[in-house]
This record gives C-alpha cells, sequence and structure tokens, in this order.
C-alpha cells in the first residue's frame, strides 16, 4: 500500500501548479526511494530542494557504496599501493612462491599478510566510507544541481517565508504574462523577470536577484511595477502583431480586408495617419521601382 500511496504523490506532484519545497533537515537523510518520491526532476516549474549544511542525501548510504563501488578486493590493491609494510610482505610472498621455501616458511609470511591485511582493513574501510560520505553532502548535491541552496537552520523559517512569497508573487505574474502570450514557457518567463530586475536596479544590483526579500520588495513596489506592466503590454501587442503578420502572410485578400476592418473601428485621428503612412510606403516603393 506504501507503494500505491508513493505512486499518487507522484501522480499529485506532476500535475502541481503552486510552489512545493522540500527540506531536509539537520542531520536528515534522503536515499532511494525516498528520493524518486520527492525529486523535482517530477515537476521542476513547481519544486525546490534545499537542504541543511549537516543534512545527507543519495541514491544508497555511505556503507552501501562502498560495498558496491570499492569492494575488497579494491581496499587489498589501495593497501598494496599505499601501505609499504603491506606491500614488502606481498612481494615476499610472491618471491618465495618461486623459490622453494618449506611449507612451515611459507605459511608463516602468509600468515602475517593476512594479519596485516587485518590489521589495516577497519581503517581503510572507514577511510573509504568517509569519502563515499563526501558524496552525500550538501556542498556536493549544490555542484551536481540536484538541491537549490544550503540553509542553516536557524534561518530556514525566515528564508522560506519569503522564498514563498517570491514564488506566489512569480506565478502570478507568470500567469499575467502567459495571458498576453502563451507560446512563453516558464524557463523564458524566469529569464525575461530577471532582466526586468535587473533593468530596474541597474547591472551593479545584479547579485540581488538571488536575495529573496529584495525580489519580493520589486514584485510589491507600485511605482516599479509600472514598468513591469508595460514590458507585458509590449508582449501583447508583439503577440498580436505576429499573429497579423501571419494571416497577411498566408493571404493577400485576408490582409486587405482586415486592413478595411481595422480602419473601419479605427478614430478618424488614427485613419488619417494610416493613410499617410500607406501613402508614403508606397511612394517609396514606386521610386525604388523607378532606380
Amino acid at each position: 500500500s506504501s507503494g500505491i500511496n508513493a505512486e499518487y504523490g507522484v501522480d499529485g506532484l506532476v500535475e502541481y501548479k503552486q510552489p512545493v519545497f522540500v527540506y531536509i533537515p539537520p542531520y536528515g537523510e534522503l536515499r532511494g526511494g525516498a528520493w524518486v518520491v520527492v525529486d523535482p526532476k517530477i515537476n521542476p516549474d513547481a519544486m525546490e530542494m534545499f537542504a541543511d549544511r549537516n543534512a545527507r542525501g543519495g541514491v544508497l548510504e555511505p556503507e552501501g557504496t562502498v560495498t558496491v563501488q570499492f569492494k575488497q578486493r579494491d581496499i587489498v590493491q589501495t593497501m598494496k599501493r599505499v601501505d609499504p609494510k603491506y606491500r614488502e610482505l606481498f612481494n615476499q610472498v610472491n618471491e618465495e612462491s618461486e623459490g622453494g621455501l618449506s611449507h612451515e616458511d611459507r605459511k608463516r609470511h602468509v600468515n602475517e599478510l593476512r594479519n596485516r591485511e587485518a590489521y589495516l582493513m577497519p581503517a581503510y574501510h572507514m577511510i573509504s566510507t568517509t569519502f563515499a560520505d563526501l558524496h552525500d553532502t550538501p556542498q556536493r548535491m549544490v555542484a551536481k544541481g540536484v538541491i537549490q541552496e544550503i540553509l542553516d537552520w536557524e534561518k530556514s523559517r525566515e528564508f522560506f517565508y519569503w522564498r514563498v512569497k517570491r514564488r506566489v508573487l512569480e506565478n502570478d505574474l507568470e500567469r499575467r504574462i502567459k495571458s498576453a502570450n502563451k507560446k512563453l514557457e516558464h524557463g523564458q518567463i524566469q529569464s525575461m523577470l530577471r532582466r526586468w530586475f535587473i533593468e530596474a536596479k541597474g547591472p551593479v544590483m545584479n547579485y540581488l536577484w538571488d536575495d529573496n526579500q529584495a525580489v519580493v520588495d520589486w514584485l510589491t513596489n507600485a511605482e516599479e511595477q509600472e514598468s513591469v506592466n508595460e514590458n507585458i503590454r509590449i508582449i501583447e501587442k508583439d503577440c498580436l502583431l505576429s499573429k497579423i503578420e501571419r494571416l497577411a502572410n498566408g493571404s493577400e485578400e485576408i490582409s486587405f480586408e482586415a486592413i478595411v476592418s481595422l480602419l473601419h473601428r479605427m478614430p478618424p485621428r488614427q485613419q488619417e495617419d494610416v493613410r499617410k503612412m500607406l501613402n508614403s510606403a508606397a511612394t517609396s516603393k514606386s521610386e525604388e521601382s523607378t532606380e
């Protein structure tokens, strides 16, 4: 039943439109199947993952990684390469196997080699486990792009307050932009918002885009949102113009009828401006053909 519940959870996350945050708390671990259920790749537009700097995450626990990736024979090879005493005993056993020593002497040297191996094994296993654990640290998760940011527990509540507020405001703005041009994707709109923010704050202050509170202040500032509203009007106008151009390119008859229909809907002053523009365009074309 847990598998079925997990499947329902994933299905719900795939369709979810509001911000979803996954936070691995201090000394918490997110592994294997549990990670798959809450992986932001399920819904990258809505989901984000964060981790405390003392958290861990990965497919396997360090012990499991060592068992799969760094088996005992690999540890023995490392001993031979790193430990002079082990290497010396190993070489002695190999040389003596060709030198015709007595069975008792050979057995004694083999026992010394095995004792040395048993003595070193706990330390080498601990080192390999520690090395495997380094792949599960938040720093490594950020480097691999599987979490958004490393958080400190003491400041996590404040961080999520501003992060939620920012994402909700951005979602509202994104819906307005998509109503102006439905072809724009989430990534394109995010790049657009970042550009507008930098234009408002200046290139020197572009680092503030990573500051949730600064972005919330920008999104809630009535004066600065006037330029945002103007940008949305431009997007809507460009979208309408591109539609008209596509229709015009499809049929000359439709183009003519569209122009006539638009002229009839315009006030007299605008009609006169359009006539002047058409006359000017016709004159320019005539002069070009004469040349």
